[in-house]
């Protein structure tokens, strides 16, 4: 009689930091409500007495309020925190694993060019995982030919590459940081003659991918539609006479975009993806990518099947999410690229009901969108047309005994290809739940508070006056222990403690422009009174700015409008800070504590001011956002004077 099976997933409890996040909190707690206390007794004595503006008071006391309720929001990922194990070894044969669908989108080659977004299509075929189960689907909201090109060119180096990959048992799917890295083959091919003989090959190979590509990408911005018909390609070997069951199948999508019908940005993306993948190969799992995150593992694919083939924790999950991991990072961790504040956050989630979805490297349940749990056996085809739309082949898929409709050649027939061009429409939802549902997304800003601290520019009403009033240490508490956590968290997780400024001046930066205007978009949204919009990142590499990264110097060549709140923030407590040195001269330990958090901002944040008014490169501080947030300053100081006064 068999033992037990091993298990496939094991969830590791953080004793130490358990402890330690949780004492935080009942300290921190409690120097809280020290706060609050004097905040209320203070209140109450100037609504008597009005010795000071009642305003300003006001204005203080609702920060403080929205900051402590965000810090309750965010113990709550600290308050069990847990490492999770996963065992891919222990899994069944690959006769036994599910199949899963990749997707991949893209939208403009001129600004993701066509090599970075091949490599992740090609790092997802070459994932370790059974080639007649793995389908990549590459969604082109641009309609390119220019990346239509790109697509057959990746199928060509494919069918070299991914052998390769798998014989070699390479660590990298993904070619070009497999070429750029130190060898990566297993160790006991390494010295083989063979082996060496085969990557000269490949390596020729990749050279002429490179090439092919760089010619066919002459005039990518000139290649873009945004208005033309869907088109769906499968690629195949035109002779016929290869083994297409040892490559995974890859899929060229372009949805149909006319100009007076809305797109749904990424979100509407996948939704097609989901309908074209379903009558093509309809794996019950689908991966999500964007194209320029490769998959770093080729394990990745197996590592989520501990979970979903596990029959006590599979009922519970609907999506297992990946981190994401920058390569190339300079030693000057400047924009806090290593994503370190994340993984801690993330241990913190699995301890609760895990992650929430990034956007992407995550691999999902299909009936998690499709909520077929809920479908009815005996529901009338009509009923789920309301909510799938009109496609028959569509809805027969949602039914686990469904047989998808390629045949073995990967050359789909003529009724297939009128079903794809169907679901491939853009207004194929129009009018079903699907429309007003799984197109509806709005992000909210992710606003952490694990730094409290008040940068506040008023005067006796901010902080206690006196340095050797009681409740000084409450405030100095309250301001230093978030930010001692941190160094432990930082310390902890291995890294240096340059890592705690750059993550520091990161929340800073984020939190004065970037978590702003994302509030107030999602606000004016929800209001009706503005269009969820979407600009593409470029990903084309600027050789100056990575070298101004390389040397740990900050580049600000971003939009005014975000530059303008910080450095407007930053010159108003700078002059805060030269215009009340004199008082804390004068009036001794009165003005100690609003002094020393004004300087504070202007001694973590001094890559503001460096930007502003001592660097000559074009990577600095414009110099009319400079005026204007001398301007803006200026005004705010004049009306908060004013306001004093009267």
């Amino acid at each position: 009689m068999d033992g037990p099976s091993l298990p496939l997933n094991v969830r590791r409890l953080l004793t130490t930091n358990l402890v330690v996040n949780r004492l935080h909190m009942f300290v921190n707690g409690i120097a809280i409500l020290a706060l609050f206390h004097y905040r209320v007794t203070t209140l109450v004595r100037v609504f008597k007495t009005r010795e000071t503006p009642l305003l300003p008071y006001l204005i203080v006391l609702v920060s403080e309020i929205v900051l402590t309720f965000l810090w309750v929001l965010h113990q709550a990922y600290k308050w069990r925190p847990v490492k999770l194990e996963v065992y891919p070894e222990r899994l069944p044969g690959d006769e036994k694993l599910p199949p899963v669908d990749v997707f991949v989108c893209t939208a403009d080659p001129s600004k993701e060019p066509s090599l970075g977004v091949m490599n992740t299509v090609l790092s997802a075929m070459a994932l370790d995982y059974p080639p007649d189960k793995l389908a990549v689907y590459l969604q082109d909201d641009g309609g390119s030919y220019v990346t239509l090109n790109a697509v057959r060119e990746a199928w060509k180096f494919a069918r070299f590459w991914v052998p390769f990959r798998r014989k070699y048992e390479l660590k990298f799917p993904c070619p070009e940081a497999y070429f750029s890295a130190e060898e990566s083959a297993h160790e006991r091919f390494i010295g083989s003659s063979e082996f060496a003989a085969e990557k000269k090959i490949i390596e020729k190979r990749y050279a002429e991918f490179q090439e092919a590509l760089g010619k066919n990408s002459v005039n990518a911005s000139d290649s873009v539609s945004r208005d033309h018909p869907p088109v769906i390609e499968v690629m195949t070997d035109e002779n016929g006479d290869s083994n297409l069951k040892e490559m995974p199948l890859l899929v060229y999508v372009a949805r149909e975009k006319r100009p007076g019908h809305p797109h749904h940005f990424k979100g509407g993306a996948l939704n097609v993806l989901l309908r074209v993948s379903a009558v093509i190969s309809n794996a019950p799992y689908f991966m999500v990518l964007d194209c320029d995150m490769y998959c770093n593992d080729p394990s990745s694919v197996r590592q989520t099947m501990c979970f979903y083939l596990d029959p006590k924790v599979s009922p519970q999950i609907a999506w297992v999410q990946f981190p994401q991991k920058f390569r190339n990072l300079s030693k000057h961790d400047i924009y806090g690229g290593s994503l370190h504040h994340l993984y801690r956050i993330r241990q913190g989630l699995d301890g609760l009901r895990g992650p929430q979805i990034y956007g992407c490297n995550f691999v999902m349940k299909r009936e998690a969108i499709y909520g077929t749990d809920k479908i009815q056996k005996e529901i009338d085809l009509n009923q789920l047309k309301k909510s799938f739309g009109s496609s028959n082949e569509f809805i027969k898929s949602i039914f686990k005994n469904y047989k998808p409709l390629l045949p073995e050649d990967r050359k789909p027939s003529a009724a297939l290809q009128k079903e794809l061009q169907l679901l491939a429409s853009c207004t194929y939802d129009n009018g079903t739940q699907w429309e007003k549902e799984a197109n509806t997304m709005v992000v909210w800003p992710n606003a952490n508070s694990h730094h409290s601290s008040d940068l506040s520019t008023l005067r006796h009403s901010s902080v206690p006056e006196e340095v050797s009033d009681p409740y000084f240490i409450a405030f100095a508490f309250v301001f230093l222990s978030p930010q001692l956590k941190h160094v432990q968290e930082v310390v902890s997780f291995g890294d240096s403690l340059w890592t705690l400024l750059y993550e520091l001046r990161v929340w800073m930066m984020k939190s004065g422009a970037c978590y702003f205007f994302a509030l107030m978009n999602a606000f004016l949204h929800k209001l009706g009174l503005h269009e969820a919009n979407f600009s593409l990142t470029s990903k084309v590499v600027d050789d100056e700015q990575t070298r101004r990264y390389e040397q740990g110097i900050y580049d600000f060549q971003v939009s005014p409008l975000l530059l303008n709140p910080l450095c407007s923030l930053y010159i108003l407590n700078l002059a805060t800070l030269i215009l009340g040195i004199p008082r804390i001269f004068h009036a001794g330990d009165q003005f100690f504590a609003q002094a020393f958090l004004s300087f504070f901002g202007v001694i973590v944040n001094y890559h503001l001011l460096e930007g502003m008014f001592l660097r000559k490169d074009n990577g600095r501080i414009a110099p009319s956002v400079t005026l204007l947030s001398v301007a803006i300053s200026a005004i705010i100081l004049c009306c908060g004077s004013l306001l004093l006064i009267y």
